[in-house]
């Protein structure tokens, strides 16, 4: 049952993967606001069409040109999709208008917003959510409020759909569904005890739908709080932060006089990311680049400057040139390197005849060349005792990862399932093979030189029967996979009976 939901699962992501996830919430937020509209104008929810596209011309504008400035200023490269981005998640939070006593607000909002990302920033990196510090500073200047207008049963269903694409894109589904049930959980307890204190009936499933389809949680959850730059690298950190955030939007804390809209529970939750793991952007130095197989190069890069990551984990490059294509200018990146090797970081990437705009300036990229990474990122990482049984299946440049993790530390126990297209493309085999794993080549034909450790398990496809054949004690080892989504899809049913699984999809790549 686990293993055909990983198949479906990666299957979606693969669909999804052509486009970036900056993209994809962009497209999904206005897609959003043409429903809003829509709705507006058959009289389904108060703002009128005006309004909400008076306001979302000011935000974008506002937006834009701080943005702009700020980047000229700093000589930092122009990301157009983030302004875009924080001016559709702004429209969703403040109240719509376009009177004169409103355009001020709308517009601080706008530019609060956008400069926050430049100016509440540690070591390069962001804070705090750009949109809840826009509406904060709106309703605490006292020239307009955070209305949330988006949480109205017309929009829940759209919010709901969309949301949840871009929760899967990001991978953020338990992250947003552990917020989603704790804030309820909170909000229909407080609600249900107001209700007992005040001598009135308490209804607990007529609070649940109120708090579900009458409240901007969904939204939160899925445009907000799944933001990756203001979200701690490790799962289990994620969760700690949705478990809080959704208890302050279940139980609102007073502030004094001043009410704060549901970013104030956002605010304190990225405020607990950044004591979590004190994340920095990473600029890398590129030192030079190799061919790995005849489509897979690997770069050396040296970090200016130290930083965290375990074995198994990813970092997003950012990559900016001229007309990007829709799968945008940053990309996820397995690190080869291990730990160890810091400040020497390699990743490695495959090239293709059609390539996308990303890949042909990546590149192209020369010798000396200043490229920065977002963070890193991931729990794609073995188990802490190293005598527990593994088996680590890496489809394709899916293999990275499986690199450092056992460049990291002997493994007691470890199987290594090696899949290519062909024996060429046995990217890393001399490495994996230097571990003290047993490792299985499965490619259409048996490769000219096999390394000692290295056996070829013939040509067939990696099913269920093949798997059972060469990992007989399959059921005594977590298995780790790691590859696109669609080979993941693919091997996902010959894993049925391991004692986990635990994938690492390279969607979009």
């Amino acid at each position: 049952m686990i293993a055909s939901l990983i198949g479906a699962r990666e299957r979606v992501l693969g669909l999804l993967g052509r486009l970036s996830m900056y993209r994809l919430t962009l497209f999904a937020l206005m897609l959003l606001t043409v429903i809003a509209v829509v709705l507006s104008a058959v009289g389904a929810i108060s703002p009128t069409p005006f309004d909400l596209l008076a306001t979302l011309a000011l935000l974008v504008l506002a937006t834009s040109a701080t943005d702009a400035v700020a980047q000229t200023l700093l000589r930092v490269p122009r990301r157009a999709e983030s302004s875009f981005i924080t001016a559709f998640i702004l429209l969703f939070v403040v109240q719509p208008g376009a009177n004169p006593d409103q355009i001020g607000g709308i517009a601080l909002a706008g530019v609060a917003a956008a400069l926050s990302k430049y100016v509440l920033v540690w070591r390069g990196r962001h804070l705090l959510n750009p949109a809840a510090v826009g509406a904060t500073v709106l309703t605490l200047t006292g020239l307009g409020f955070s209305a949330w207008w988006v949480g109205t049963p017309a929009l829940a269903l759209p919010v709901l759909i969309l949301g949840l694409l871009v929760l899967w894109r990001t991978e953020r589904i338990l992250v947003a569904l552990v917020f989603a049930v704790v804030a309820l959980a909170v909000g229909t307890t407080r609600l249900a005890l107001q209700s007992a204190a005040a001598g009135l009936p308490v209804d607990p499933l007529g609070t649940l739908s109120l708090l579900l389809v009458q409240s901007p949680l969904l939204f939160l959850g899925a445009f907000m709080l799944s933001e990756p730059l203001t979200l701690p690298a490790r799962r289990w950190q994620q969760l700690l932060v949705a478990v809080i955030v959704g208890a302050l939007v279940g139980w609102p804390i007073p502030l004094g006089p001043i009410t704060l809209g549901q970013e104030r529970a956002l605010l304190v939750g990225n405020l607990v990311a950044a004591v979590l793991v004190a994340r920095s952007g990473i600029r890398l130095v590129l030192q030079g680049s190799r061919a790995v197989t005849p489509t897979v190069q690997e770069l050396t890069f040296r970090a200016r400057r130290p930083f965290r990551a375990v074995a198994g984990q990813y970092l997003e490059l950012q990559v900016p040139h001229r007309r990007p294509d829709a799968r945008g200018t940053r990309r996820e990146f397995s690190i080869v390197s291990t730990p160890a090797e810091l400040p020497i970081v390699r990743i490695a990437y495959r090239q293709a005849e059609r390539s996308s705009s990303y890949k042909r300036a990546l590149g192209a990229a020369q010798r000396d060349d200043v490229l920065t990474a977002t963070g890193v990122w991931g729990d794609f990482v073995l188990p802490r005792r190293r005598h527990e049984p593994v088996l680590l299946v890496g489809a394709g440049i899916g293999v990275t990862p499986l690199v450092a993790q056992l460049a990291a530390g002997d493994r007691g126990d470890a199987v290594v399932v090696l899949v290519a297209s062909s024996a060429d493309e046995a990217a890393y085999l001399p490495e994996l093979a230097a571990s003290a794993s047993r490792v299985l080549v499965v490619t259409p034909e048996r490769p000219e030189i096999l390394p000692d450790r290295a056996e070829w398990a013939g040509g067939g496809r990696l099913d269920a029967a093949l798997l059972r054949n060469l990992v007989p004690d399959l059921a005594r080892r977590h298995a780790y996979v790691s590859g696109p989504p669609r080979l993941i899809a693919e091997i996902a049913p010959a894993l049925r009976g391991a004692r986990s699984v635990r994938t690492d999809a390279f969607a979009g790549y």
